[in-house]
C-alpha cells in the first residue's frame, strides 16, 4: 500500500472516515473538496492537508509522485474536475472510494451492511454493540455515530470491519463481505440503473460476492434475488413480518420502546431501544443477529441497544421533553418515499394527539420526477407539510422538475412553498407543536437556528 493518499471530495461523510482510518496508519494524507464545512475542518486538525479549490497547482509536491500516491475519489466528483484530470493523466492509480473499502474488506472479516434505506443506521448499531464488546471492529459508517461523535471506530485488534455499502453508481460491487445484510431494495438512484430491474439486479450481484462460508441477512419481502455462492448461508429477519430473526412484544410505555428478539438459536427478552422509534425495531433485530453472529454476548447486544444514540441525522431530536405543552424538534435523513412514510409513522406512535409540521427538502431533481407522486403520498401523513426548493447536488436543473410537482398532489390540510432562505424567519412567526425536518440534502445546517427560535 502506497503510503501518500490523496482524497478528491474529501469532507463527504463516506469520504472522512477512509481520511480518518489513514492518517491512524501514518499515512500521509492530503485532499480536496469544494465546501468548507464543520467536517473538513476537523480533517485540517487531525492532520489532513485539505485545499478548497480545484486547482492542480496546489497539489502538494509530496502528492505528485505517481509510485508514492494513490488516489481516491468519490463517485459525485465530476470527470471534468481539475485535480482528478492531472491525476488521470499523469499515470496514478486512481481508484473510488469504494474499491479502497474493498481492499480493506479483503484484509478483515466485513460486515457490509447495504440498502436503499435503514442501512446507516444498522450499520451504526452493529459497529456500536461490537464496539463496547470483547469483539471490537474498525467501522466506516455513512453518518456520525453519535456515541462516539465520529463516522470511524478503530481496533487495533480486531479482525473485524463494519461497512456501509453504497449502491449508488454500483460502489458495493467492488466488497467482499464475510456478511452482508440487504436492508431494503425500493428503487432508488434510477438515473444511474434505469429501471427497477437493473437496480435489483445490481443487489443480486452485491449477493453473489460473499465469500464462501459467509452469511447473507435479508429483510422479509424483498424482490431481490440472492445469488450466493455455495455454503453461504442466508437467512432473512424483520420487525414485524417473521423470518429467521425477528422482533415479538413490541411494546411503548412512556417514551419507551422495548421488545423480544427471536433467532434460530437465540432469544433476549425485553431490549429497550436507545432512540424508541419503531423504524428502528427493523434495523435492531438485525444488529443482534449479526452481532451475535460475530460473536458479541446477549448482554452486550442488551446493552448496546440500549445505549445506542443514533447516527446524526437518522431521527435525531433536536428538542424533547416530558411536557406536552413544549414544542418537540426532530431531523431525519429520511429522502425516499418510504423512509419518510417509515418516519412520519414513527412520530405518530410517539405523540399520537398532537400536531406534526414536516419540512421536506428534495434532494435531486431525478428522484423528484421519478417518485412525485409516492413521495407526496408519504408526506400527505402530515398534518401540515413545507417544502423549499430541489437541492441539486450533482445534478442540472430538469425543466418543469420543481417542489411544486411533489406539493400539488399532497394532502395534508395544510402545504406551502417556503424558499430555503426563508424558512428560519417563517419559524420565528409561527408556533409549531412537532416540527420535523427531512431530507438527504442541507437543511440540516438551519437547526441551530430553529432550535433557538422554536425555544423561545
Amino acid at each position: 500500500m502506497k503510503n501518500n493518499i490523496y482524497f478528491i471530495g474529501a469532507g463527504g461523510i463516506g469520504m472522512a472516515n477512509l481520511v480518518r482510518y489513514y492518517l491512524s496508519k501514518g499515512c500521509n494524507v492530503a485532499g480536496y473538496d469544494r465546501t468548507p464545512s464543520a467536517l473538513t475542518d476537523a480533517l485540517q486538525s487531525e492532520g489532513a492537508h485539505l485545499v478548497l479549490d480545484d486547482d492542480a497547482q496546489l497539489i502538494p509536491q509530496d502528492f505528485r509522485d505517481p509510485d508514492k500516491t494513490l488516489v481516491v475519489y468519490t463517485p459525485a466528483v465530476p470527470d471534468q474536475n481539475a485535480i482528478l484530470t492531472y491525476f488521470r493523466t499523469n499515470g496514478f492509480e486512481v481508484i473510488k472510494r469504494a474499491a479502497l473499502l474493498g481492499k480493506i474488506t479483503k484484509s478483515s472479516d466485513g460486515i457490509c451492511v447495504a440498502g436503499s434505506h435503514g442501512k446507516t443506521t444498522t450499520s451504526s448499531m452493529i459497529a456500536h454493540i461490537l464496539n463496547i464488546s470483547a469483539i471490537g471492529c474498525n467501522a466506516f459508517l455513512g453518518g456520525i455515530l453519535r456515541n462516539v461523535n465520529s463516522n470511524l471506530i478503530l481496533s487495533k485488534s480486531s479482525h473485524w470491519s463494519v461497512i456501509e455499502a453504497d449502491e449508488y453508481d454500483r460502489s458495493f460491487h467492488h466488497l467482499s463481505p464475510l456478511v452482508a445484510v440487504v436492508t431494503s431494495t425500493d428503487p432508488d438512484h434510477l438515473d444511474i440503473y434505469g429501471d427497477e430491474a437493473h437496480y435489483l439486479e445490481a443487489f443480486s450481484i452485491f449477493t453473489s460476492l460473499i465469500r464462501p462460508g459467509g452469511v447473507l441477512l435479508m429483510h422479509t419481502g424483498l424482490k431481490m434475488k440472492p445469488d450466493v455462492r455455495d455454503g453461504v448461508k442466508v437467512l432473512t429477519y424483520s420487525a414485524h413480518d417473521g423470518g429467521d430473526c425477528h422482533a415479538e412484544n413490541i411494546t411503548y410505555d412512556n417514551g419507551h420502546l422495548s421488545f423480544d428478539f427471536v433467532s434460530p438459536t437465540h432469544r433476549i427478552d425485553g431490549i429497550e431501544l436507545g432512540v424508541p422509534v419503531e423504524i428502528n425495531v427493523d434495523n435492531a433485530v438485525a444488529a443482534a443477529a449479526v452481532a451475535l453472529y460475530a460473536g458479541a454476548t446477549e448482554e452486550d447486544v442488551r446493552e448496546g441497544l440500549r445505549t445506542f444514540l443514533g447516527a446524526k441525522r437518522r431521527f435525531e431530536f433536536y428538542l424533547r421533553d416530558d411536557d406536552p405543552t413544549h414544542p418537540v424538534l426532530i431531523d431525519d435523513y429520511a429522502h425516499s418515499p418510504n423512509e419518510i412514510r417509515a418516519s412520519i409513522a414513527s412520530v405518530r406512535k410517539l405523540y399520537p394527539h398532537r400536531k406534526l409540521t414536516v419540512i421536506f427538502q428534495p434532494h435531486l431533481y431525478t428522484r423528484t420526477r421519478d417518485f412525485a407522486g409516492d413521495f407526496a403520498d408519504a408526506l400527505s401523513a402530515a398534518d401540515e407539510v413545507i417544502m423549499p426548493e430541489i437541492y441539486p447536488a450533482r445534478e442540472l436543473p430538469i425543466p418543469g422538475v420543481t417542489t411544486e410537482i411533489i406539493l400539488q398532489k399532497v394532502k395534508s390540510p395544510k402545504k406551502e412553498y417556503i424558499p430555503r432562505k426563508d424558512l428560519v424567519e417563517t419559524i420565528k412567526k409561527r408556533n409549531f407543536d412537532i416540527l420535523m425536518t427531512l431530507g438527504a440534502a442541507d437543511i440540516d445546517r438551519l437547526l441551530p437556528e430553529i432550535r433557538a427560535n422554536l425555544m423561545k
